[in-house]
């Protein structure tokens, strides 16, 4: 029988030949990779509900000064965080955050990586989540406080569930 010659690209043969030594590495990388960015995601969505609760708190006639200052401190943090978090590459972020705060809490990489994905993750999050919740017919809020529900009751039950919704193609997205 005759040989046949190759028409494979030396290119291509080298990366076959690299796959098969070190295919343990990839995968491990791979699902290293997708386990870090699922559970950051996941505390950075947490994050970002609560952020915009801290940002959607209204202040109400009912609140004395020093509630109504807290609540307006509250909702600078926020701004001001969202602000940092979605105005810098994740990449600076981890360097600065993994840089500054390795010394003080002593974590793995891992962690660290979790870490700047939630805080980042989170920033961008209340971002969506506050897009949902400004979709959301006034109506609705009107009817539940009309019903009797508190302002907690009314975003918990009837605002947020629809806010999610609203907003879960860009949650997906992010």
């Amino acid at each position: 029988m005759e040989k046949r010659p190759t028409t494979l690209d030396p290119l291509v043969l080298r990366l076959v030949y690299f796959t098969k030594k070190n295919l343990k590495p990839i995968l491990l990388g791979v699902w290293t990779t997708l386990w870090l960015s699922m559970l950051g995601t996941i505390i950075g969505l947490i994050l970002g509900l609560l952020f915009i609760t801290l940002r959607t708190l209204e202040i109400t006639p009912k609140d004395n000064e020093f509630v109504a200052f807290l609540k307006k401190i509250a909702s600078g943090f926020v701004k001001l965080y969202v602000t940092v978090f979605r105005g810098t590459p994740m990449m600076v972020q981890a360097v600065f955050l993994y840089y500054l705060l390795r010394p003080v809490f002593n974590w793995t990489n891992n962690i660290a990586a979790v870490f700047v994905i939630s805080v980042n993750t989170g920033a961008y999050m209340s971002e969506i989540v506050r897009s949902g919740i400004q979709a959301v017919d006034k109506g609705q809020t009107e009817a539940a406080r009309s019903l009797g529900m508190s302002s907690l009751q009314t975003m918990m039950l009837v605002v947020l569930p629809q806010a999610i919704k609203n907003a879960f193609p860009a949650i997906g997205n992010e």
